[in-house]
């Protein structure tokens, strides 16, 4: 039986107190980060991997079912405006972006269209292909990792079953054993948990190495609101040595991002 779905370690959650639910939850949720940890030689593979790509047009796709491709759609939204880089993580997922809000029966046990859906795409040998599937059996998943392997595509999965189909075709399994859920079967939660913390280490660990951060700032981010507004003119009277707060709001606005405005001041 897949690990995702053997029985909870608890029983009788339905005649639990709604504290004793909620320490059972977190109880399970603090192993979470110690299996991720086994995975990071796996995911230093598949960083490396991609950074050796992307100077050549590489990009990353990531390719998942309910609520594995829900997880990288939102890792993926979260680029541009955290590093200022388009179209370089694409989130897909089966049944389309209208399965963002609404489940799709069926959709991940077609073993055709994910890779169908990375098409309109053009996928080339640069590109990157991760899988996200918490069973390590979806068959939407499992088949595009096929696929793009056989075309020579660098392949990844983000899984939670050390044994499943998806293992034997991605070139690296990124396997975390969270174990069973505490609602048997649930794997949105300690599965999913999991898998964001991937995906978080994946695009961070990329966009650090491809030159997004200097020091510890997110020299790229867009300006989309208030907040980032401020952080960025904060950022920039850090870097600088500016002392005046508008002075230096001025100049982002100008340059439109933080690095550009420094480059810009230091050349004077």
């Amino acid at each position: 039986m897949r690990t995702t779905e053997q029985s909870s370690h608890y029983d009788h959650l339905d005649a639990m107190s709604t504290l004793e639910i909620l320490q059972g939850i977190n109880a399970e949720d603090r192993g979470v980060a110690v299996a991720v940890s086994e995975t990071i030689p796996a995911i230093e593979t598949i960083v490396d991997g991609i950074v050796e790509r992307v100077p050549k047009g590489g990009r990353i796709f990531y390719l998942g079912a309910g609520t594995s491709g829900r997880l990288g759609i939102v890792d993926a939204s979260e680029i541009p405006p955290t590093y200022g880089v388009k179209d370089l993580f694409i989130g897909i997922m089966a049944g389309g972006d209208g399965a963002i809000r609404n489940a799709v029966e069926g959709a991940e046990d077609d073993w055709e269209q994910g890779w169908l859906d990375l098409q309109p795409f053009h996928p080339t040998k640069e590109d990157t292909v991760i899988g996200i599937t918490a069973s390590g059996g979806a068959p939407y998943v499992v088949g595009a990792i096929r696929k793009a392997r056989e075309m020579g595509l660098l392949t990844g999965v983000i899984t939670n079953n050390a044994e499943s189909l998806s293992t034997e075709a991605a070139e690296v399994p990124m396997v975390a054993t969270v174990g069973p859920e505490f609602v048997t079967g649930s794997t949105r939660m300690k599965s999913g948990t999991s898998a964001k913390l991937i995906l978080n280490m994946i695009s961070t660990a990329v966009m650090i190495r491809l030159g997004h951060v200097q020091g510890n700032k997110m020299v790229d981010m867009q300006l989309t609101n208030k907040k980032l507004v401020d952080r960025g003119t904060r950022m920039i009277m850090e870097k600088t040595g500016i002392e005046d707060y508008e002075k230096a709001k001025a100049m982002l606005l100008e340059y439109g991002q933080v690095r550009a405005a420094v480059e810009a001041y230091l050349k004077k």
